[in-house]
């Protein structure tokens, strides 16, 4: 069968996953951009990509888009799991409703593709999946710890699938964006916006917080020094699935290989201590 490199990317209504597409496009890929709708990604259709609606929490969704692709190009090639999003609070103010869809988006729409576009790869003997994880797979700060959560599952998953399929020709490679300029602070503290039922709860103050100091993150001067843009990770992305041996992981941004490093440094305490210079820890 004729080699398919063709991309599947998911979540490119806004920020990462449209200047992925927007730079594969431009660069000579077979691309498939994909959003839950597709009225949101008009202009990767006019740049030159393949439109397909896709909701990664929605099984029949995601079948439909797989067989789409594979139904034109013999296999997906390249894989891009790139949809998620941030749900902040503090772990016992989130209701479990919340955590069950940041995990079906963040991981299990992830895993599920990955299951549907692997025996393609398989039986061509090539394939990428890239996995958009966060340098927040590595390391956690206070009221994120569902959205933490999500990111060190995907990070687990990555290392499990890299050993099983590399033996039929599939890489599995792990991009981790720092602090990127986008729509993502904007989402994660709309999840926190009248979380709290009682005003003069335990985590009010500390939510509200986590609200005002995740918004301000991307703004500071550690953002514009040290931050990027949605490109930065595009072009980590390209190089991940252009290279012939690629990287297993991509660090992108000053800001990610700060962290991770102070984090691999640090020992909890010495962590924890550090970070409620910026949180307020909740007390009675």
């Amino acid at each position: 069968m004729e080699l398919s490199k063709a991309v599947l990317i998911t979540g490119c209504s806004s920020g990462i996953g449209y200047a992925t597409a927007e730079r594969l496009v431009r660069s000579g890929w077979t691309v498939y951009a994909t959003a839950r709708s597709t009225d949101a990604i008009v202009g990767l259709g006019r740049a030159g990509c393949h439109l397909l609606e896709l909701d990664v929490t929605d099984e029949a969704s995601i079948r439909a888009a797989v067989a789409d692709v594979e139904q034109a190009e013999g296999a997906v090639g390249v894989l891009v799991n790139n949809a998620g999003y941030s749900l902040s609070g503090a772990v016992e103010s989130v209701p479990l409703d919340d955590v069950r869809l940041q995990f079906e988006t963040n991981v299990f729409g992830l895993i599920r593709l990955s299951q549907l576009v692997l025996p393609g790869m398989r039986r061509q003997g090539f394939g990428r999946i890239v996995n958009v994880s966060s340098m927040g797979g590595r390391l956690t700060f206070p009221g994120g710890g569902y959205y933490h959560a999500s990111k060190h599952a995907v990070e687990a998953l990555s290392d499990a699938l890299r050993f099983e399929v590399q033996g039929f020709g599939v890489d599995v490679v792990v991009i981790e964006p720092g602090l990127i300029r986008t729509g993502f602070a904007d989402a994660a503290v709309g999840t926190i916006a009248d979380r709290s039922e009682d005003p003069e709860g335990p985590y009010d103050a500390f939510n509200q917080t986590v609200a005002a100091v995740t918004a301000g993150a991307y703004q500071n001067a550690i953002a514009r020094t040290l931050g990027g843009r949605p490109d930065a990770v595009a072009r980590a992305i390209e190089r991940a699935i252009s290279a012939r041996r690629p990287h297993t992981r991509y660090r992108v941004t000053g800001s990610a290989r700060l962290f991770l490093t102070l984090r691999r440094l640090l020992p909890d305490r010495l962590w924890d201590a550090m970070v409620a210079r910026t949180y307020p820890q909740p007390k009675p």
